[in-house]
């Protein structure tokens, strides 16, 4: 199974990963992007069966991102990681497709609960 990290931050990439050891999906191959374009780039050449986006970031929007799939027929398994956890956010993102929103900070724990159901 393939996941696809999004974040403009090189940083919270590498700790989004490092979560996702600790919750037990180490075993699962990690792609990485730094926006919304670079993603949909990567989707193109090797879609992934999961994505973990940011929502907001340059370029193209972590939402802007889940548009684009939709729109090009996609149906891969998305969900937010992102501080942005407003009722108004998270109804935006239910409405697009989004399966779950991750809250910064996140722990192990959050990701197990947020991720069993699709890994």
């Amino acid at each position: 199974m393939k996941i696809l990290i999004v974040d403009d931050s090189n940083a919270m990439r590498m700790i989004v990963k490092r979560t996702l050891r600790e919750a037990g999906f180490g075993h699962l191959e990690v792609q990485q992007a730094g926006d919304g374009n670079q993603a949909l780039d990567s989707i193109h050449k090797d879609a992934p069966d999961l994505i973990l986006s940011d929502w907001n970031m340059p370029n193209k929007s972590g939402l802007e991102l889940l548009e684009s799939l939709n729109a090009e027929g996609y149906n891969i398994t998305f969900g937010f990681v992102t501080t942005e956890a407003t009722p108004e956010m998270r109804a935006k993102a239910t409405a697009a497709g989004a399966k779950f929103l991750i809250t910064k900070p996140f722990t192990a724990d959050t990701f197990a609960r947020a991720l069993e159901a699709y890994v």
